[in-house]
């Protein structure tokens, strides 16, 4: 005679799919609004560092705006950028934040900044 093992079954339910599905696209939807961004801040990153070749703050200014219209910087603009001399070599510094709606009243706020090298 053959005795009938009881096997447990093992999975998830349909509440906790649906949950972890939830939490899934909400992170996908976050992630689709920031990840722009972050292209976008490594994007000025590089502009920024070929900026630093002017000499003049005007040059400067001048060179980062060809750039970005090339590759359509709309985050920031020359006039937001702070160029100084530290030891006979321009640096040039940046900030900036970027707001998203979420829902109701909760906004996600990202700053970014940076200088060049």
């Amino acid at each position: 005679m053959t005795s009938a093992i009881k096997s447990s079954q093992r999975g998830m339910t349909l509440i906790g799919l649906l949950f972890v599905g939830g939490l899934v696209a909400v992170t996908g939807v976050i992630a689709a609004q920031v990840v722009p961004t972050v292209i976008e801040y490594q994007t000025i990153l590089k502009t920024v560092n070929k900026a630093k070749e002017g000499n003049t703050v005007p040059e400067v200014r001048m060179i980062f705006d060809r750039a970005a219209s090339i590759d359509a910087i709309s985050s920031i603009t020359a006039k937001d950028l702070d160029v100084t001399k530290e030891d006979d070599k321009v640096v040039v510094r940046f900030a900036y934040q970027r707001e998203f709606h979420l829902v109701g009243p909760a906004f996600l706020t990202l700053k970014y900044s940076g200088q060049s090298n």
